[in-house]
């Protein structure tokens, strides 16, 4: 059996709601109330990392692989980290550049460290981090 839906009102300016309708518009959502779902569950994951407890991201990296012994230094990061590291992948760009996407499990101020000591790295052109949740809270 589903989770009950309860209903409930909400007052918001005319100029406001215009603009809140032409981003849903815009982003493909059916409705107002799947869009205000989705914004709870955004400011729901986010307290989750705040609270620093077990959460989930990908950590994704763009770089020089001829940069002088980078890749061995990417890896001895991740190596040091191998309890938040749970996959990599690698990914050739061209003759120059490689794309890592790295999926990370832990305490999100132990996966924040892991973040930095990559981005870090001379060599590295570009870091993303992307936070989620294990999905466990919501």
């Amino acid at each position: 059996m589903g989770e009950i839906l309860k209903r409930f009102g909400i007052s918001i300016g005319e100029k406001l709601l215009k603009r809140f309708d032409r981003l849903i518009k815009e982003q493909g959502y059916s409705n107002r109330s799947e869009a205000i779902r989705d914004l709870i569950r955004e400011s729901l994951v986010k307290r989750e990392w705040i609270k620093g407890g077990e959460v989930v991201g990908a950590i994704t990296m763009m770089y020089d692989h001829h940069k002088r012994e980078l890749v061995d230094r990417l890896l001895d990061v991740q190596h040091s980290h191998h309890n938040l590291v749970i996959s990599t992948q690698h990914i050739h760009l061209d003759r120059d550049n490689c794309l890592e996407i790295i999926a990370v499990r832990g305490k999100s101020k132990d996966i924040e460290k892991l973040y930095h000591s990559l981005r870090s790295q001379k060599g590295v052109k570009h870091t993303s981090f992307t936070l989620t949740t294990t999905g466990r809270n919501l």
